[in-house]
């Protein structure tokens, strides 16, 4: 049986003596299938630091992504709190390996009372994660994040195409295994499955590497399966652009994201640097 942990467990990240750093062991399980720290779990990590650091709840956050920290490196966080007010910050967190900065994430936090909530959107009809079918590993790496989520396609209602929820727009359901809480750090990782999307709208014929990666935290809701629905909005001059929102089971909107990323025809698989 896989033990339930906190997202910062689930991650790895650990505190220092100095309550504004943290470190993050970069082990395969919040890797690539390509042996790079997977870009969504460096999003979470700076979440959980600047969230433990400051002691309050992301509001949103967006990390700029620039180079890639490798298996068995440890990425150091340093949190500078730029505005500390009574009810909200603008903060920091910058990810390095050495002296190569590796991510750089703005953020802010708090949280306020509201005269009158409402929400403006609803999720797409789609049948229960139970009679949806599985999603294909695209790697046979066996110890990799891939190997740490469960994922099927969104098999929208009334339709007999998985996945494909309508022109641009492509859904899955992804539960993420051994994990016991809800978290902003938890929907930082699922956040940065657009490029999944571009690939499956692509026939798999392209990978993407993200350019950044943006957060906007509606409500932390309980809920063992997230549904991820992707539009890509397009792809141009190389770059694909997209927006996730993820939802619960019971239709209740967690979080918004939009990311940026490099997309390239698939040839041998390796992985490039982003100034490439």
């Amino acid at each position: 049986m896989v033990r339930a942990m906190d997202a910062r467990a689930w991650l790895g990240l650990e505190p220092t003596h100095n309550p504004h750093r943290w470190f993050l062991p970069v082990t395969p399980g919040i890797a690539t299938s390509q042996a790079f720290m997977f870009g969504g779990c460096g999003l979470g990590a700076a979440i959980a630091a600047l969230e433990g650091t400051t002691d309050r709840p992301v509001v949103w956050a967006t990390a700029q992504y620039l180079s890639f920290a490798k298996v068995d490196s440890v990425v150091d966080f340093d949190v500078t709190l730029a505005v500390h007010g009574g009810k909200t910050t603008q903060a920091r967190a910058v990810g390095h390996v050495g002296g190569t900065e590796i991510i750089t994430v703005n953020a802010a936090l708090g949280k306020r009372s509201s005269p009158q909530e409402q929400r403006f959107t609803d999720p797409p009809l789609v049948q229960p994660p139970e009679a949806c079918p599985p999603r294909e590993r695209s790697s046979m790496v066996p110890d990799s994040l891939d190997t740490r989520l469960e994922q099927r396609w969104a098999l929208p209602v009334g339709s007999d195409k998985p996945g494909l929820l309508a022109r641009g727009r492509v859904g899955v359901w992804t539960r993420v295994i051994g994990l016991s809480d809800n978290s902003a750090a938890t929907l930082a990782v699922l956040g940065d499955y657009i490029p999944m999307g571009i690939g499956f709208l692509q026939g798999g014929n392209t990978s993407s590497t993200s350019l950044d990666n943006t957060l906007r935290v509606m409500e932390l809701h309980p809920t063992d399966w997230y549904l991820l629905d992707i539009a890509v909005d397009g792809v141009a001059n190389g770059f694909g652009h997209g927006v996730i929102h993820i939802w619960t089971e019971a239709g209740e909107l967690c979080a918004i994201g939009s990311q940026s990323c490099i997309v390239r025809e698939r040839k041998d698989g390796r992985q490039r640097r982003v100034a490439d």
